[in-house]
């Protein structure tokens, strides 16, 4: 008897039985690799890349979908900034039959294929609500937690963590005085699609960023009239800074 209690308490202090009393527990799922939160182009690129070295990895990604702010929160007229060569994932480059500066729709289309060709499947629809590492098992626990159903969630027990959720996955509203009395309609651009709702109507774009100036140019070309409300001075740099004639 007193072997057993001997063992009991040492083992209170074994970060593998703590580990396995966890699993009976809260059923924590262990991933051999890294996790990864994200499934934009950052996640993936990070998934191809540590498959190519051997190294298995899990995606956890809350929306249903690949590079969920690409497909629902950017606007319809949407290219890359940047020519494609500076954009183009690791390990598969752009086709060559597209333009310098790719369509929203044919980046989301490469992504779709870089996913398959590196048989990347991420786990949809699981939103990360903690990540803590746990000195005692020398591990990271992730904790997700079901977007559609929310009585549902997991844990997940990994060596390494890659946050892969990108600078603009959460829209910034400043506070605008007078902004509660005004009566018309106030829209964050990651909910700007066209500016067909808008035509011959006067809109201010508060602004002047890459979002900020397209959107003005899109309202220009559906007959708004916009105005754009700058803080600062503005820099132009055109998309082909060397042209030969």
């Amino acid at each position: 008897m007193e072997y057993l209690k001997e063992l009991e308490g040492k083992s209170v202090h074994d970060c593998y039985h703590h580990q396995i009393k966890m699993s009976k527990m809260a059923s924590p799922i262990f991933v051999p690799g890294p996790v990864i939160v994200g499934a934009g182009p950052s996640g993936l690129a990070a998934a191809a890349c540590l498959k190519q070295k051997g190294i298995p990895s899990l995606i956890l990604e809350r929306a249903q979908c690949l590079a969920s702010m690409w497909q629902y929160r950017t606007y319809d007229r949407l290219r890359l900034h940047l020519p494609k060569q500076f954009c183009q994932l690791p390990l598969m480059p752009f086709p060559k039959t597209l333009p310098s500066y790719p369509t929203k729709q044919q980046f989301l289309a490469y992504l779709k294929v870089y996913a398959d060709h590196f048989h990347i499947k991420p786990s949809f629809g699981q939103e990360v609500v903690t990540a803590e590492f746990d000195h005692a098992c020398k591990l990271w626990r992730v904790k997700t937690q079901a977007r559609h159903k929310r009585d549902e969630t997991a844990e997940y027990l990994c060596q390494w963590l890659v946050v892969a959720t990108g600078e603009c996955a959460e829209e910034v509203r400043p506070q605008i005085e007078g902004l509660a009395e005004f009566e018309g309609t106030v829209l964050h651009t990651s909910s700007y699609k066209t500016g067909t709702r808008f035509c011959g109507k006067n809109v201010l774009v508060v602004g002047c960023g890459n979002s900020g100036m397209e959107v003005c140019l899109d309202l220009c070309n559906h007959n708004a009239r916009p105005s754009l409300v700058v803080r600062d001075a503005v820099s132009l740099i055109t998309c082909f800074l060397f042209q030969t004639t």
